[in-house]
C-alpha cells in the first residue's frame, strides 16, 4: 500500500533492463503508510476485480509497439502473492517472480500456471518461515510448475524494498535477488530486446 515509490522505482529498473514495464494500480490510487489500514485494505481486496486488471494490464503490455510479445510478472509480499495468481490466471505470462510471496486469499489452481517461477526468501522472515516457503515451492513443483526458490541467509521480511519501514533492507541480497530476476526473465522471454 505504501510501495508507490517502490512500484515506481521497480517499474524504472525493469525499463532500464530493456523491458516494458508496468504496474497494474490495484488499489485504484489509495495508498497509506500505516501498518494497519494496509493489512484491512490488503485483506478488503477484491479478488475477481484484481484478476481483470491484472488480465488488462498483460494485454496492455502485449498490445505496445515495443512489446516482444514476451510477458513476464514479478511483485513483492503481496506483490508476490499476485504474480504467482496472475501466472495461473494468464497463459500469456511467460515467467513469474515472487519476492516474499504473502498471499492471504487462498490460492490459486497452481496447475494452470505454464510459466516458470523463481521466488525469493529471506531464511529470517517473520511473515513467510523457510519451512513454509519450501512447502510452497514443493505445491508448485507438484502441480507440474517449473519452480525454484532461492534462500538469503539471515534476510527478513522485504530484504529487496530500499524503502522499507520493517528495517530489514539488506543491499547485498537484494542486489543479488535483482540480478537473478533480471536473468531469469532474459532467459525466459527470449524475444526480450530484439
Amino acid at each position: 500500500m505504501g510501495a508507490g515509490r517502490q512500484r515506481r522505482s521497480i517499474v524504472d529498473r525493469l525499463a532500464a533492463e530493456g523491458f516494458v514495464a508496468l504496474a497494474p494500480d490495484l488499489y485504484h490510487g489509495e495508498t497509506t503508510e500505516q501498518p494497519d489500514e494496509a493489512q484491512q485494505k490488503l485483506m478488503a481486496l477484491n479478488m475477481d476485480e484484481a484478476e481483470k486488471e491484472m488480465r488488462g494490464a498483460v494485454k496492455h503490455v502485449l498490445a505496445h509497439p515495443k512489446c516482444n510479445g514476451e510477458v513476464g510478472s514479478v511483485g513483492f509480499c503481496m506483490g508476490g502473492g499476485l504474480s504467482v495468481w496472475a501466472a495461473a490466471k494468464n497463459p500469456e505470462i511467460g515467467a513469474a517472480v515472487t519476492y516474499y510471496y504473502v498471499m492471504p486469499h487462498g490460492k490459486p489452481d497452481f496447475s494452470q500456471i505454464e510459466a516458470p517461477v523463481l521466488g525469493h526468501f529471506g531464511t529470517s522472515d517473520d511473515f513467510i518461515s523457510v519451512e513454509d516457503a519450501k512447502e510452497l515451492e514443493a505445491e508448485l513443483q507438484e502441480a507440474g510448475v517449473e519452480a525454484a526458490f532461492e534462500f538469503y541467509d539471515d534476510a527478513g521480511h522485504a530484504f529487496a524494498n530500499d524503502h522499507d519501514r520493517l528495517g530489514t533492507y539488506h543491499e547485498g541480497h537484494a542486489k543479488s535477488a535483482w540480478e537473478k530476476t533480471v536473468g531469469f526473465f532474459k532467459q525466459h522471454l527470449s524475444k526480450q530486446g530484439s
